[in-house]
């Protein structure tokens, strides 16, 4: 049997007893909420839409103008490897990030880990919001992760607007 029909029934196995399908609509679920929560308090134009991914990340981004106009944004990740949430720097396209990446580490920023660019890498910085959470206390999350969200975008402008102008 090939290996990926091998995979696909044990998927497939696993999903009759209903856990993972139920498991997935509750990350699915409170992403989306999250989301809702930031385009409330943001503004819908700097919010984007849910990614739910492959099993391996769910995420949507932030923008705001002074990250927008240095083609950067903020995206908020659940990282099915870690099973926690992560916020990442990350930029429109290589070329920016690579330079933003450059930048950093030439001024030495370490507050949080940088992230060498290279195959499979969006983001340019990185920090865990939480980790090793239930979903069960969904106000306490949601604060933990507000709070987090709010503490690295003013570390990372702060940071930028004095080694980057602009």
């Amino acid at each position: 049997m090939d290996m990926l029909d091998k995979d696909i029934r044990e998927l497939q196995k696993r999903l009759r007893d209903g856990s993972i399908r139920r498991a997935y609509k509750g990350i699915i679920s409170y992403m989306s909420r999250l989301r809702t929560l930031c385009a409330e308090q943001r503004g819908e134009r700097f919010v984007s839409a849910l990614y739910q991914g492959y099993f391996d990340m769910t995420y949507f981004a932030l923008l705001s103008d002074t990250l927008k106009e240095r083609n950067l944004k903020l995206a908020i990740v659940f990282n099915y490897e870690t099973f926690g949430f992560e916020i990442w720097l990350a930029a429109r396209n290589r070329r920016v990030q690579s330079r933003y990446w450059d930048l950093l580490l030439n001024a030495g920023y370490h507050k949080h880990r940088l992230m060498k660019p290279g195959a499979g890498i969006d983001a340019i910085v990185t920090a865990t919001l939480a980790e090793g959470c239930s979903l069960e206390d969904q106000e306490s999350l949601t604060n933990q992760i507000l709070d987090g969200i709010r503490a690295f975008e003013s570390d990372i402008v702060s940071f930028l607007s004095e080694v980057d102008p602009g």
